[in-house]
């Protein structure tokens, strides 16, 4: 009897069929991830979809949706070009997606180009309703407007471009893209110490410090020329050239959101982490949070001020939300 329970035991355990999870399934978690509003989750489960079924679109579609969702529009893009390139129009949907983040990055000729595609390949789609509305809010019906739109769109593309390359600390790409837009838009000052940051940090340095000096001398309460200066004299070990800059910077409080971190950054990059943690402390996260050195910057500030387990909290979300931080040195490391 012994050996026939055995044998019996033996033949239910071998019907038993193992579950292996699979790229549909990955994709459902995520759906009803992203339905609750819980992103990052989400994007951890599409994320896996794609690693089990690279080739499946719709997979990528939903991914770009995510980053669509948390204001990650570049990324979205990428993913949805891409799409696009393998498959041809056969996800149309594509098209209204790329118009709709177009729109969200105020490239509005691009939004309307990608809204007309869409609705030339499906003109009864899914987002037949949406992409026709979207057209409606884009007027482009005067000659002159039209020109100035134009010029509005390069310049937004061309920061969009070089924002995610000095980001990822990737300078020697941005230096051309630089070059060419401060040729385009000489009236705007900020490209100019974008360009110096880039000339510095690739080996350029007496040339990006003297543009910087001569910016200063016009105009000596110049806030990106001090940061700037803060940051160079710094690498160079000037502890009395770069003290001076750091010093107009404590008294100095901005109002804009994104003069407000980078006066945090600079601080927090020259050691005065204290003062860091203060003005990372006033700012508005969501306006921020799509900045990957936010995340690196804050995230080192607390390490520093002993606060460990901040640092790591903010470092997992920076790498959930930019995954190429995760590439990068934790401080405690």
């Amino acid at each position: 009897m012994q050996g026939l329970e055995d044998k019996t035991d033996n033949k239910k355990q071998n019907n038993i069929i193992p579950f292996i999870p699979d790229g549909d399934f990955y994709f459902t978690k995520g759906v009803e991830a992203f339905q609750k509003h819980k992103f990052e989750i989400a994007m951890k489960w599409m994320k896996k979809a794609i690693e089990t079924s690279p080739k499946n679109p719709l997979f990528q579609c939903q991914l770009s949706i995510i980053y669509t969702e948390i204001g990650a529009y570049h990324k979205a893009n990428q993913i949805l070009t891409d799409v696009l390139q393998t498959t041809g129009d056969k996800y149309a949907d594509c098209y209204y997606l790329l118009a709709n983040n177009y729109a969200h990055l105020g490239l509005l000729n691009d939004a309307k180009k990608y809204a007309e595609s869409y609705l030339t390949i499906e003109p009864n789609g899914d987002f037949h309703e949406e992409a026709k509305t979207l057209l409606q809010l884009i007027d482009v019906d005067d000659e002159n407007d039209e020109w100035e739109l134009d010029e509005e769109d390069d310049l937004l593309l061309f920061q969009e471009t070089v924002f995610y390359h000095l980001e990822h600390k990737e300078y020697e790409k941005a230096l051309p893209i630089l070059e060419e837009m401060m040729a385009l838009f000489p009236e705007h000052q900020s490209i100019e110490h974008d360009y110096t940051r880039a000339l510095f940090y690739t080996g350029n340095e007496t040339e990006a410090i003297q543009m910087e000096l001569d910016v200063l001398d016009a105009k000596p309460d110049e806030l990106y020329s001090h940061m700037n200066l803060a940051n160079f004299y710094y690498e160079q070990n000037e502890k009395e050239a770069f003290e001076r800059h750091i010093q107009v910077l404590l008294n100095v409080y901005p109002i804009h959101e994104q003069q407000k971190l980078r006066v945090a950054i600079t601080l927090a990059k020259t050691g005065y982490y204290q003062n860091a943690y203060q003005r990372f402390r006033m700012l508005q996260n969501n306006m921020v949070t799509n900045h990957l050195s936010y995340y690196r910057w804050y995230s080192h500030t607390c390490f520093h001020l002993g606060m460990e387990d901040k640092a790591k909290q903010l470092w997992g979300e920076g790498c959930k939300r930019h995954p190429n931080l995760s590439k990068e040195v934790r401080p405690w490391m």
